[in-house]
C-alpha cells in the first residue's frame, strides 16, 4: 500500500511539499522575464517618439536631403501656427493645439533627418531596437556635446588672454617710463645726453614757423623719454612688453623653445659628463646663476663688479657657493646685530610690538 502512495505524490498532489519547488522557480522566472522592457526601436522622448521620423515627414528611408528638406516645407506650411486655418482642405477635424503638435513633430523629424550623423544614429536605432540603453546613451550625449568646437573655444580664450596680458605689461611699462622721468636723477643723464646729440638746441624761429613755449617743452619731454626708453633696460614686471613673450606666442613655439632645450642638454651631458671638458666663462655663469636660484633677467641686472667677484670665489662649484652662502647669513646677523636701527626695531618689538595695549596721556 506504500508504493501506491508514493506514485500519487509523484503526480504532484497537494499533500507533496518537494512538486511545489520547481513550479515556483519556473514562476519566479517568467515573471522576470515579464517585467524586462520589450526591445521596440521606438522609445518615447527619444527622437520623434513612438513615431517614425521617416513617415511623419512622409518619406522612405533612402530618401535624400533634398526630398527630406522638400517634404518638411510643405508639412510647416501646413502646420505652422501662424499659417494654420481649421478650414482648409485636409485639415478638417484638425484644431490650433493638434496642428501645433504636430509642427514641432514635424520639425523633430527634420531635425533627426537633415544632420548625417544624427540620421545615422537614428537608422542604427530602427535596425538594432534590442540595444535600449545603448540608444538613450548616444541620443543624450549628442543633445548634450557643446554645438561650439572645444578647439576654437580654446584658441579664443587664449587669444583673449594674450591681448590682455600683452595691454597689460604694456600700460605697466607705460607707468615705469613715467615714473622714471620725474627721477631727477635719470632725467638729468637724459637731458645731457640730448645736449650732446644736439637734440635739445633752441634755434631761433621766425613767422609761422614760431612755436610756443608750450610746444617747445613739450617735444623737450618727448625727447627726454625716448632717450630713458632707449638708455635704460627695465626688468622685472615693468620691462617693455615683446610679443614673444605673450601666451599665444609660447604656445607656438614651445616646439622650438623645447627642441633647443632638448639639444642643448644633450650637448652639455656630452660635453661636461662623459667628456668630461673644462667649464667655459658662459657655462660658469650658467652654474653660478643656478646655484643662486636667479633668472636670467635677474642675474643679468647684476652690476660687472659682483659678476666677477663671483667668479673670483668660484662660485660655480656647490661646494664654494655654499661655502659663500653661510657667509652671507654671518655678514646679515652682525649687520643686523650692530646696526643702531635694527637695535631701536628690536627693542620697539620688545617693548611695545604690534598689537600691545598702551595708554598715552594726551
Amino acid at each position: 500500500m506504500a508504493a501506491p502512495t508514493e506514485r500519487r505524490c509523484g503526480g504532484g498532489f497537494a499533500g507533496c511539499p518537494r512538486t511545489l519547488k520547481p513550479w515556483w522557480r519556473l514562476a519566479v522566472l517568467l515573471f522576470c522575464v515579464s517585467s524586462v522592457p520589450s526591445a521596440t526601436a521606438l522609445v518615447e522622448g527619444l527622437y520623434c517618439g513612438t513615431e517614425v521620423c521617416y513617415d511623419v515627414l512622409g518619406v522612405t528611408r533612402e530618401a535624400a536631403k533634398l526630398e527630406i528638406a522638400r517634404a518638411y516645407r510643405q508639412l510647416a506650411r501646413r502646420y505652422h501656427p501662424d499659417r494654420f486655418r481649421s478650414g482648409d482642405p485636409g485639415l478638417e477635424g484638425e484644431t490650433q493645439e493638434s496642428a501645433h503638435k504636430k509642427f514641432l513633430l514635424v520639425a523633430t523629424a527634420y531635425e533627426t533627418l537633415k544632420d548625417e550623423d544624427t540620421r545615422r544614429d537614428y537608422d542604427y536605432m530602427l535596425d538594432h531596437p534590442e540595444e535600449y540603453y545603448q540608444h538613450y546613451y548616444t541620443y543624450y550625449r549628442r543633445q548634450l556635446t557643446p554645438k561650439v568646437d572645444v578647439r576654437i573655444v580654446i584658441l579664443v580664450t587664449i587669444c583673449a588672454i594674450s591681448i590682455f596680458q600683452y595691454y597689460s605689461w604694456h600700460s605697466s611699462y607705460k607707468e615705469a617710463i613715467n615714473y622714471l622721468v620725474m627721477v631727477p636723477k635719470y632725467r638729468i643723464q637724459a637731458t645731457e645726453i640730448a645736449k650732446q646729440q644736439g637734440l635739445l638746441n633752441r634755434t631761433k624761429e621766425k613767422g609761422k614757423n614760431r612755436r610756443s613755449k608750450e610746444e617747445i617743452r613739450e617735444q623737450e619731454e618727448e625727447v627726454i623719454r625716448d632717450i630713458i626708453k632707449t638708455k635704460i633696460d627695465i626688468k622685472g614686471g615693468y620691462q617693455k612688453p615683446n610679443l614673444s613673450d605673450i601666451l599665444l606666442c609660447q604656445i607656438v613655439l614651445f616646439p622650438y623653445y623645447l627642441t633647443n632645450y632638448v639639444t642643448w642638454y644633450g650637448s652639455w651631458i656630452y660635453r661636461f659628463t662623459i667628456c668630461r671638458e673644462e667649464y667655459g666663462e658662459e657655462e660658469k655663469y650658467y652654474l653660478i646663476r643656478r646655484n643662486m636660484k636667479m633668472s636670467q633677467s635677474q642675474f643679468d641686472s647684476l652690476d660687472e663688479d659682483s659678476r666677477l667677484s663671483f667668479m673670483e670665489k668660484r662660485l660655480w662649484i656647490k661646494e664654494s657657493y655654499e661655502l659663500h652662502r653661510k657667509e652671507q647669513d654671518e655678514e646679515m646677523k652682525v649687520k643686523m646685530a650692530t646696526d643702531p636701527r635694527m637695535k631701536r626695531y628690536r627693542r620697539w618689538m620688545k617693548n611695545e610690538g604690534p598689537g600691545r595695549l598702551t595708554f598715552v596721556d594726551d
